[in-house]
């Protein structure tokens, strides 16, 4: 079956319809909720020139499909040449793919990764100064934890023997079947951020002491990075449920995707030592001095994983929801309500990342075990964003 349409440019869609789970599990949908973007005051440009703010509508257009074929996809890291480093989840395999032809060259499975549920070799970044030391860095579930190790990248090897001996740099991440987070990223400031889950232990999300359900901000070694809000902590933001993309504006603000519960998913900017309510508030609250969401979805709408900033949005892969969403920004507020893109076509959307300009690449995931797979599946796209 071939999936509809590779140009859409779609109306505003309504922000909110029935709310469902968005630990992406099968429930029935709940009540009707009325909707809410509220965020916390827009900041001032660190740069300080005015922000000019995008269209309230905007466009994708699928340019072409990059590559085919992959098995659970979870991470993406572009080389810098164009070529792409994708992590499989189930298989805990980093593949190289080629950006012109779709070739794909498996560097090596990563040693001590215990895929169950939703935990598994996650998400990967690279090293801020790959193009020298060629690390490559990545988020797994081990036997015991969840960790972030760094392995060496030596392409001259033979296919399946290119990737060195995880070093751990940090460990002790709480993991569980369900809400690991996974996804790290280089932040502006060279330091290392990685989402974390609560593991289904909702407790742990407002322990200030605890890994889980937190944003944490390290150095590339996996100490706590200076100036984080808790001295001597690698915490800077808690009271998530389970984070699961990070991106940055050209201001270098931070914005966080985030899984709810039964009633809303978040798009959240993150300010350093915020508590974001869960599990005291999901979505926006009005009282308890959580930070408000910058945008909210019922949880069939969007489940939401990867993100990344272009052309002025914040642009937001949907799992259950199966759609794009696109998130105007005016400083860290919601300039025009969100649009959906690709609403159904490509199945559930997993990583989007920004391919520089116009462009993102877009990574599929329907062979998570929760997807229905086309022959194709999985595979990587690549927009052309407005």
């Amino acid at each position: 079956m071939q999936r509809r349409a590779v140009t859409v440019v779609l109306a505003a869609a309504a922000l909110l319809l029935t709310a469902g789970c968005s630990s992406d599990e099968e429930v029935p949908p709940r009540k009707d909720a009325a909707a809410s973007s509220a965020g916390a005051a827009a900041p001032s440009s660190p740069s300080g020139k005015a922000e000019e703010t995008p269209p309230a509508k905007g466009s994708v257009t699928v340019v072409r499909t990059v590559a085919t074929e992959l098995a659970s996809p979870w991470g993406l890291a572009p080389v810098g040449d164009g070529d792409l480093l994708v992590s499989s989840r189930d298989e805990a395999t980093i593949t190289r793919i080629d950006g012109q032809t779709g070739k794909k060259t498996e560097l090596g499975e990563v040693p001590g990764v215990a895929a169950e549920g939703e935990g598994g070799l996650l998400g990967i970044a690279l090293s801020p100064d790959f193009a020298s030391d060629h690390m490559i860095y990545a988020y797994f579930t081990s036997a015991s934890d969840n960790r972030i190790v760094r392995m060496l990248y030596t392409e001259r090897k033979p296919a399946g023997e290119q990737l060195g001996a995880p070093d751990t740099v940090f460990r002790g991440i709480p993991k569980g079947v369900i809400h690991n987070g996974g996804r790290i990223a280089f932040g502006p400031d060279r330091m290392l951020y990685a989402g974390t889950g609560e593991s289904g232990d909702t407790g742990l999300s407002q322990d200030k002491e605890s890994l889980g359900g937190k944003i944490l901000r390290m150095t590339p070694d996996g100490e706590p990075a200076p100036g984080n809000p808790f001295p001597g902590s690698p915490v800077y933001s808690y009271g998530h449920r389970n984070v699961q993309g990070l991106a940055w504006d050209r201001e270098q603000r931070l914005f966080a995707s985030e899984f709810g519960q039964n009633t809303w998913d978040e798009l959240n900017a993150v300010a350093p030592g915020d508590n974001y309510g869960w599990p005291e508030a999901e979505g926006h609250a009005d009282e308890g001095g959580f930070h408000n969401p910058v945008a909210q979805w019922s949880t069939e709408e969007a489940s939401p994983s990867g993100i990344a900033y272009a052309e002025g949005s914040v642009w937001m892969a949907g799992l259950r929801g199966e759609r794009l969403w696109r998130i105007p920004l005016k400083g860290t507020e919601a300039s025009a309500k969100p649009q959906a893109f690709l609403e159904g076509d490509y199945g559930r959307l997993r990583t989007v990342v920004a391919a520089g300009g116009d462009r993102l690449w877009l990574v599929t995931s329907n062979t998570d075990g929760r997807g229905d797979p086309e022959p194709e599946d999985d595979r990587v796209l690549e927009l052309r964003v407005s």
